[in-house]
């Protein structure tokens, strides 16, 4: 046996049975993911060790009293902020106890009187909140920048002796006022106004009303839109409204409405994003379907509308901002320019991109979206080369994911990112578990369901990969070109040649990945013209191709995946070609 000073952590969930009870599945699944995102770094970052685990709780030991306190700290806000838009009897929340005593070490596992103290005075801790003693109290006094409040002596249960305990005040923390600050950031504002029943049918409306708020649901869950609450939009159900006096009422940018209609057995949902400063029509799109499940209809209309406006009101916003030519972007608009430039996959527009997105974090360090996309921008740049030193640039990467999450853990495009990041660094199962976060987060942004698709075929799962893919262009008409490519690459991992190539026909303009998956396809199909001529293509945009070079920037899990590749860029001629012009070089 040991015996040394140290603090110890102990930690345990608030109202476990109940929520056991609810929703065994979904308890134990949230509380996984919640260990593997949130707890376990955090106890990782401020060097504790886990020493046990229960069903709901942990005793964690640290060496240093303030790493211990950092360590609740930071726990007890990412939990409280990825709470906000959760039901409050569905939330995961924590009681936290710290204690500083000698402490018995043996086979791993920790005993004594000061193990016992952290376990009674985590009980006594409000839910969200952490409970210390006098030790814990002195040691972080001038050490942190923490609110102290005395408790006084408390009787804790088979201890002898009172001890006298203080309550941590989170809303006193430093790290706390990433929360509290004021944002500077302006995001586009809208409001969704109650769709009109033009039925003459009084069930109707119960489906309109429906459709209306489930839509106001869905948009709210992107967190680059601000939209309106409904206790406001529904103020003007009913009545005839001025587009511009009803936006300047309720400070909105763009308005959407619509209407329903039934049709004898079939119902029709109109509806139109309109841009209340000129009063101009942005988008408009209409819906026919058969009344066979009213609900479905409405699940299915409410994705597809929820899928396609943010991207039609950024896209009004680049019009605008492309206009105007502003000489001082606020941070919102230097984040949405830098996305535009990401998204063209160039050197020049990514050194560019970089340059926005540092502006619009400087300009308000709050704005956990910009972060994220810092780290997606960053990421550009370390997977195609640009930079200079690559561990440098990953570990600003990963700083901003880190800074990204502390600050929104309830972002889909944060988890989003995380996810591809995590791909594009061989960590799959890593990706995993933010990519199943962000899905739980908006099932219906087409970007996180597409590369739901795009990730499962990395897992060799492309046949599965193949229906997420063509859900997310269901979802959004209007999809980026590159959704094709995606699409294609499942197909040839689900050796359907034609579909992947047919696939990659959509492409405007391919790069050398994409030509060399096509000369792969030919490969197999056995059409050696084919096949040459893209690999002509190849090496016109890249003349150092080589086989082994490109496989080693993929992605799959599955060796047999990364074989059935190889081979057919063999039977395409691209290694023996390849070895060709070494050979004659070699001579030369």
């Amino acid at each position: 046996m040991e015996q040394r000073l140290a603090a110890v952590l102990a930690a345990d969930m608030a109202g476990y049975s109940r929520l056991m009870e609810a929703d065994e599945a979904g308890t134990l699944a949230r509380l996984k993911t919640h260990r593997i995102e949130l707890i376990d770094p955090a106890i990782a970052k401020n060097k504790g060790r886990i020493v046990k685990t229960t069903g709901d709780g942990m005793l964690v030991e640290f060496h240093s009293v303030t790493d211990a306190v950092k360590c609740a700290m930071e726990i007890q806000q990412r939990m409280q902020r990825r709470n906000s838009d959760v039901p409050k009897d569905r939330r995961i929340e924590f009681r936290i106890g710290i204690n500083l005593g000698d402490i018995i070490f043996e086979d791993d596992d920790i005993f004594g009187d000061g193990v016992n103290i952290a376990s009674r005075i985590e009980q006594l801790a409000e839910v969200g909140g952490i409970c210390v003693t006098a030790a814990v109290a002195a040691q972080i006094a001038d050490h942190l920048e923490v609110f102290i409040e005395d408790l006084g002596e408390k009787t804790l249960k088979n201890i002898s002796r009172p001890v006298r305990l203080f309550r941590l005040g989170l809303e006193r923390s430093d790290s706390s006022q990433d929360f509290d600050a004021k944002r500077t950031v302006s995001k586009p504002s809208i409001v969704v106004l109650p769709f009109n029943n033009m039925s003459g049918d009084p069930d109707q409306e119960f489906f309109a009303d429906g459709l209306t708020e489930d839509i106001l649901t869905e948009l709210s869950r992107r967190h680059e839109l601000f939209v309106i609450s409904r206790n406001s939009s529904f103020v003007y159900k009913n009545r005839a409204v001025n587009v511009r006096e009803v936006a300047e009422k309720l400070g909105a940018q763009y308005l959407v409405e619509g209407s329903v209609r039934k049709i004898g057995e079939r119902v029709r949902v109109t509806v139109q994003l309109i841009d209340a400063a000129n009063d101009a029509h942005i988008w408009a799109d209409k819906y026919d379907r058969r009344l066979d499940d009213i609900f479905a209809i409405q699940d299915e209309i409410t994705a597809a509308i929820a899928a396609t406006l943010p991207g039609r009101v950024e896209a009004a916003q680049r019009d605008h901002l492309a206009r105007i030519k502003p000489a001082n972007m606020a941070a919102y608009e230097c984040a949405l320019t830098a996305k535009v430039l990401h998204h063209r996959s160039t050197f020049a527009d990514n050194e560019q991109a970089q340059s926005l997105i540092d502006r619009a974090v400087a300009l308000d360090p709050g704005y956990a979206h910009a972060h994220a996309w810092r780290a997606c921008i960053l990421g550009q740049a370390w997977v195609n080369g640009w930079c200079e030193d690559k561990d440098a640039v990953w570990s600003e990467i990963v700083a901003a994911l880190d800074r990204a999450l502390a600050l929104d853990d309830n972002d889909a495009d944060v988890h989003r990112i995380l996810a591809a990041v995590n791909v594009n660094n061989n960590a799959l199962t890593t990706a995993q578990y933010h990519q199943e976060r962000a899905l739980a987060l908006n099932p219906n942004y087409d970007l996180v369901v597409v590369q739901q698709g795009e990730l499962l075929t990395w897992l060799g799962r492309p046949e599965e990969g193949i229906e997420w893919i063509r859900k997310a262009m269901r979802l959004n008409p209007h999809h980026p070109e590159r959704f094709w490519s995606h699409l294609a690459k499942a197909h040839f991992a689900a050796h359907q040649y034609g579909e992947a190539i047919e696939a990659f026909m959509h492409l405007s303009v391919m790069d050398y990945v994409q030509h060399s998956f096509i000369a792969a396809c030919y490969g197999w199909l056995g059409d050696e013209i084919a096949a040459a001529a893209h690999m002509k293509k190849v090496r016109a945009l890249l003349p150092d191709f080589g086989v082994e070079s490109f496989l080693a920037t993929l992605h799959y899990a599955q060796q047999s995946d990364v074989e059935h590749l190889r081979e057919g860029l063999v039977k395409a001629g691209a290694e023996a070609r390849h070895q060709a012009a070494h050979d004659i070089a070699t001579r030369k």
